[in-house]
């Protein structure tokens, strides 16, 4: 069964073309490293809820839009392992957070196994 590192990123519009680009960088290298598949989705259809929602998870702002990314790997091992070498990439380690196209405070993310592969 395979693993998945799944993200939600809250990235003002403004920066969309950045925020692009980074994460056509970043697709770069996870895949180099043995990713199976790097994707990243802008919210189309994601209202704000009563209770939660993806708006509401990241406190997006009027001029925001919502990123929904996921990074697939074939185990839990082979993630650490391709996040142990992406990490130490100086295209990724070299990173700024300060410069970044999005706010990473409010960003949600983890790890989660296989439940249905159908």
């Amino acid at each position: 069964m395979s693993y998945v590192d799944g993200f939600v990123v809250p990235v003002p519009k403004s920066n969309l073309d950045a925020y692009r680009e980074m994460a056509r960088q970043a697709a770069l290298v996870w895949r180099e490293y043995g990713a199976r598949e790097y994707r990243e989705w802008i919210a189309d259809d994601v209202k704000p809820g009563v209770v939660t929602s993806f708006p509401q998870s990241v406190n997006l702002g009027p001029d925001e839009i919502v990123v929904f990314s996921w990074i697939l790997y074939d185990s839990r091992e082979h993630r650490d392992a391709v996040n142990a070498k992406v990490m130490k990439d100086p295209r990724i380690a070299n990173m700024d957070p300060k410069t970044m196209p999005f706010d990473g405070k409010r960003m949600n993310y983890g790890g989660f196994e296989s439940l249905l592969d159908g």
